[in-house]
C-alpha cells in the first residue's frame, strides 16, 4: 500500500514523499510538492502495480529504440539469410529516431519518418557524380520491407522481452506494393548482357549470371554456394538455406555446368565459397570470414555497357521463370524449380504459358469429341 512522508528542507520547502509497497514486488517511490498530486500518484501506482500495467511501461520509458535495436541486432539478426540487409535498414531507424523511449515511439512518429524514408534519394553507390547516375528514391516495396523489420523487432520487445505492451508499426499503414514484376531477357538483351558480364572485370560476374539465368536461384542462393554443396558427377548443387527455410536441389546443365567445372580447376585454399570475396582482418589482425565477393556493382556496369534499362539481378529469376513457361513448363513445374511453396507466386507468368494451356485444352477436346459428337 501507498504511505506518504511529509519533508521539510532548510529553506522551509516541504515536499510530500509517497512510497508504494506491495508483497511480490519492488517499492516503488517519487516525491512531490503537493499532498494531492503524491495521494493521486500512489492511488494510480498501486492500482497499475495491481493490474500488471506499471512496469512494463516503467520499461517502456526506461529503454530507448537504440536499446531494442541493438539487443535485436545481437539476439535475432544473426540467425536470418538476410540479416545484413535487416541490420542496414535497422540502422537507419536507429539513426532517425534510436533516441527515443519506447513509449514514445508511437504510430503517428513511425508514419512520418516512413513519409521522410520515401522521399529521402538513395545515396549514390560512388562518390563521383560523373558515375554515380541519376537521383534513385525507395520504392513501396522497400518501405513496407524497413517497415517490416522495425515491426519485428517491436513484436520481440513484447513477447520476449517484456519492454512494451503493444507493438505500435502494427497501427502505421503500410504503402501498397505493386503487382509482380515481370521483368525478362528478351534474346538479343540476353545476348549483350552476357557479353558485357564476360568482359567484366569481376571474374566471378559471368559464371554467377549464368547459373542464376539456367536455375532461377536468387542472388544470395549463388553467391552462397559452397564446393561441398555441388556434385559435378551428378550436375546438381544443394541449396541448404533458401528464402522459404527449405533445401532446394538446383540441376546444373549446359553452360552453368561447364563453367562451374573450369572453376573448380583453380579453386582458392583459405575458402570453399564457389564466389569468395577479398579476405579482411580484425583490429587485432585475426582473420575475418570470408564473404562471396559482391558483384552489385558489376551488374549495374555490364547492364549499363549492353545499353539494358530497368533490369535488377532478380529480375534474372524472372527471366529464368519466363523461359521456363514460354518453354510449356507448367506454374507447379515453375513453382518447384524457384522454390516456391505455393502457385500464388508463379501465377505473374501464366500468361507467358498461353500455348501450352491452349495445347492442354486440345488435348481435352480431342479426346472428349473423338468421335465427332
Amino acid at each position: 500500500m501507498a504511505t506518504i512522508e511529509k519533508r521539510t528542507d532548510a529553506t522551509g520547502t516541504t515536499t510530500y514523499r509517497v512510497k508504494v509497497r506491495l508483497k511480490g514486488h519492488p517499492s516503488q517511490t517519487a516525491t512531490f510538492p503537493r499532498l494531492t498530486d503524491a495521494r493521486k500518484w500512489g492511488t494510480q501506482t498501486e492500482a497499475a502495480i495491481r493490474e500488471g500495467r506499471h512496469f512494463k511501461t516503467t520499461e517502456a520509458k526506461r529503454h530507448t529504440l537504440s536499446d531494442l535495436i541493438e539487443r535485436y541486432a545481437r539476439d535475432v539478426l544473426p540467425g536470418k539469410r538476410d540479416g545484413d540487409h535487416q541490420a542496414a535498414q535497422l540502422g537507419w531507424w536507429n539513426a532517425k529516431l534510436g533516441s527515443y523511449a519506447l513509449a514514445d515511439v508511437t504510430p503517428a512518429l513511425i508514419a512520418e519518418y516512413r513519409d521522410i524514408l520515401k522521399d529521402e534519394p538513395i545515396p549514390p553507390r560512388t562518390t563521383d557524380p560523373a558515375k554515380a547516375g541519376p537521383t534513385r528514391y525507395r520504392s513501396n516495396a522497400t518501405l513496407v520491407r524497413y517497415l517490416a523489420v522495425l515491426s519485428h523487432a517491436f513484436t520481440i520487445a513484447v513477447k520476449e522481452y517484456g519492454w512494451i505492451e503493444n507493438n505500435p508499426v502494427l497501427k502505421v499503414t503500410k504503402p501498397k506494393e505493386p503487382r509482380g514484376r515481370v521483368r525478362f531477357l528478351s534474346d538479343d538483351e540476353r545476348g549483350r548482357l552476357l557479353i558485357a558480364c564476360k568482359e567484366s572485370c569481376n571474374d566471378a560476374l559471368y559464371p554467377a549470371v549464368v547459373i542464376a539465368l539456367s536455375t532461377g536461384a536468387r542472388r544470395m542462393e549463388v553467391m552462397g554456394l559452397r564446393w561441398p554443396d555441388v556434385d559435378l558427377v551428378r550436375c546438381v548443387a544443394t541449396l541448404h538455406m533458401t528464402k522459404n527455410g527449405e533445401r532446394r536441389v538446383l540441376p546444373l546443365t549446359g553452360p552453368a555446368l561447364e563453367l562451374l567445372k573450369e572453376r573448380a580447376k583453380v579453386r582458392r585454399l583459405d575458402t570453399d565459397l564457389l564466389f569468395p570475396g577479398t579476405p579482411h582482418r580484425n583490429p587485432d589482425g585475426s582473420q575475418k570470414p570470408i564473404a562471396p565477393v559482391d558483384v552489385s556493382a558489376a551488374f549495374e556496369r555490364a547492364c549499363l555497357a549492353a545499353g539494358i534499362d530497368d533490369f535488377r539481378w532478380h529480375d534474372l529469376r524472372h527471366s529464368a521463370a519466363s523461359y521456363l513457361a514460354m518453354n510449356g513448363a507448367s506454374l507447379a513445374e515453375i513453382a518447384e524449380v524457384l522454390g516456391h511453396k505455393t502457385l500464388q507466386m508463379v501465377k505473374r507468368y501464366a500468361h507467358l504459358s498461353d500455348s501450352h494451356v491452349a495445347g492442354v485444352v486440345a488435348r481435352m477436346n480431342a479426346a472428349i469429341f473423338a468421335d465427332g459428337a
